[in-house]
């Protein structure tokens, strides 16, 4: 029973620091652009975010999207 007096004010007190920090992220605004991140792993990455990464990622080279005339 003495352990009480001390783990319910300890949750009480760790659950306000949680209440306060999930109502600090709502006026932040974390939780505005929901689809964003869903919708953007469907865009193709730009040119220069590929330089960035390094000399280990290798360009794969343009295909021509014609075919080639056969005699």
């Amino acid at each position: 029973m003495s352990s009480l007096v001390f783990l319910v004010p300890l949750a009480l007190v760790l659950g306000g620091a949680a209440l306060a920090a999930f109502l600090w992220s709502l006026r932040s605004g974390q939780y505005d652009d929901l689809d964003g991140a869903a919708e953007r792993i469907l865009l193709d990455e730009d040119e220069g975010a590929l330089d960035a990464a390094g000399p280990s990622v290798q360009k794969e080279p343009e295909r021509s999207t014609r075919r080639s005339e056969m005699p």
